[in-house]
């Protein structure tokens, strides 16, 4: 790491409390300050003086930002006037934010995200890092190859973490993206808390348009809680530490719920009527048991106790043509990582494909 000063911000980074939630590695955060309570973000004014045009401590929701953090008393008005005063306004993040949103069926998807490319660069990363990324998979009970396949789609092993400048793209779309302004502004909030706690200037965090971060592309909010410092060397490196990146991926996964040894997934055969159909378009959750989706007529096609609980779905091989899969605790661990039905199946086929087996 890189270490680059900004004399006027480093007042901004004085105060510490501590949290009331512990992480479930004691290497996650070396010292920690209360996070931001929801009912404290303020509601976002639509009608202030843009960001684009006035700047940013011209705008009527950055001093309102201001003013709470300084009475909570973590840094004072002029810390944060220097913050934004040295943050620059990113346009292109707001033009990425408002294109429309596509949908790609899992034969397109699958190509990109799982196919031989993919799993060739896995294993040659797996192999590199073998040791330390078996030792951790023993250590949290996560299989290495997840934790291989996690850090391949998220940023192709490495290569793609993104280039912003966090205390850019945080503060752009904190104040210029009124849709999410308050989840951005509670994630500025986390970015500001954990530049204190890694001892690092704010301005050195880099990542995606969206604030995401390092080989695993952890919000700061999450890296605040999940993210170890694996390699004891006093920072929980997520952008060049191979172990800090694999301690941190099986850390969150196994605070989410991992079950060592247990299955992700499992094709199921079945006549897709109205009821099912209906069940496959409800929200992500392990709402039903096994035997439930037995007696709605699923064909489970490997033997599962009748009490595991499980969420049917259903992907595009084809144009017009399906398969139908049940996922099961594993399945969800993943899909909290990223709430993508495709994307978890994608994380359990790079897996397989590395090595791991029938996940």
């Amino acid at each position: 790491m890189i270490k680059k000063r900004y004399p006027l911000l480093a007042a901004a980074l004085l105060l510490a409390a501590c949290t009331a939630e512990q992480p479930a590695d004691s290497r996650a955060v070396p010292q920690t300050v209360a996070p931001l309570p929801p009912s404290a973000v303020l509601p976002f004014d639509p009608n202030a003086a843009p960001v684009s045009q006035v700047g940013f401590n011209g705008n009527d929701n950055v001093q309102r930002f201001i003013a709470r953090e300084a009475e909570n008393g973590r840094y004072s008005r002029a810390d944060l006037q220097a913050f934004f005063n040295n943050a620059v306004y990113k346009s292109n993040i707001i033009n990425i934010m408002n294109r429309p949103g596509t949908s790609r069926p899992w034969y397109e998807f699958q190509k990109g995200n799982a196919g031989a490319a993919k799993i060739s660069d896995g294993r040659n990363f797996y192999m590199k890092h073998r040791q330390v990324i078996d030792q951790v998979a023993r250590e949290y009970g996560v299989p290495a190859e997840i934790i291989v396949a996690i850090v391949g789609i998220e940023t192709n092993y490495g290569r793609n973490m993104g280039s912003f400048r966090l205390a850019d793209s945080l503060s752009t779309l904190a104040f210029d993206y009124p849709r999410r302004a308050d989840f951005f502004q509670k994630e500025l909030h986390e970015m500001l808390l954990m530049s204190k706690e890694e001892n690092q200037d704010p301005f050195w965090f880099t990542g995606s348009y969206a604030g995401a971060m390092g080989m695993p592309q952890f919000m700061p909010s999450s890296y605040r809680k999940w993210a170890v410092d694996y390699d004891r060397d006093g920072r929980r490196d997520i952008w060049g530490s191979v172990p800090d990146v694999a301690a941190s991926v099986a850390n969150y996964l196994k605070a989410h719920g991992w079950k060592t040894g247990g299955k992700m997934l499992v094709p199921v055969l079945l006549e897709p009527t109205p009821q099912l159909l209906a069940v496959i378009e409800e929200k992500t959750e392990l709402k039903y048991t096994v035997g439930q989706l037995r007696k709605m007529g699923v064909d489970i096609q490997e033997p599962l106790p009748d009490h595991e609980r499980a969420v049917l779905y259903r992907l595009e091989v084809s144009p017009g043509l399906y398969q139908y899969y049940i996922g099961l605790n594993n399945f969800y661990t993943v899909w909290q990582y990223n709430h993508s039905r495709m994307y978890v199946t994608a994380v359990r086929d790079i897996a397989n494909g590395i090595g791991a087996g029938n996940l």
